[in-house]
């Protein structure tokens, strides 16, 4: 949905495939089982597009649902269907989170299976909302949530959503670097073009 993802490329990999500055980015290559709570790697399009670190699970600080309480859990996935129309997620900026493919389970408990689900090649594109949280002593952290949507029928067999997966067309205007409706892109990938393997 996902709950974990892997990352085979380093940085400079990262920031030559989607046309972004490195900046000051040297951590946060290839890892094998990247969790939510984890730094992670996003693009961004503000001033420039650039490699920003975040942490994966956004914490929303000051948001409010639609009965005006406060937001209180991490958000590490956001649904497509609602990113647009729920107060919590009102004003947030976009950015992609690059991967080489995630996991997913089937199974129960003790008994479960491991899916690793990636591209044909190269990094998929997962559209991701960011936010800024302030903690009480002053120091700033950006941290991000995947989006979801229903899945295609390559996934479907392991599970009921997946990543919002973007293509390189799609980038400028998910960034804000184009206009656009940002909402139209969020569907699921077309089928046939990703491999789920066992693991």
């Amino acid at each position: 949905m996902p709950g974990r993802f892997f990352l085979t490329a380093t940085v400079a990999e990262i920031a030559a495939a989607f046309g972004a500055d490195v900046g000051g980015m040297t951590e946060g290559g290839a890892r094998v089982d990247v969790a939510p709570g984890e730094t992670v790697t996003a693009v961004v399009g503000e001033e420039g597009r650039r490699l920003v670190a975040m942490r994966w699970g956004m914490i929303p600080m000051g948001r409010r649902n639609a009965r005006g309480r406060p937001v209180l859990e991490t958000i590490v996935n956001a649904r497509a269907e609602t990113l647009f129309v729920k107060s919590a997620f009102a004003d947030l900026r976009r950015c992609i989170l690059p991967v080489s493919g995630w996991y997913e389970w089937t199974g129960t408990a003790r008994r479960k299976t491991r899916w690793a689900i990636s591209g044909e090649a190269g990094l998929l594109a997962f559209a991701a909302i960011w936010d800024l949280w302030t903690a009480p002593g002053g120091a700033v952290l950006r941290s991000l949530a995947t989006v979801t949507t229903e899945p295609n029928v390559d996934v479907a067999v392991v599970h009921h959503r997946m990543p919002a997966i973007l293509e390189p067309a799609d980038w400028p205007l998910w960034l804000g670097e184009a206009g656009g409706d940002a909402g139209a892109l969020l569907r699921p990938f077309p089928a046939g073009r990703l491999r789920v393997e066992r693991v």
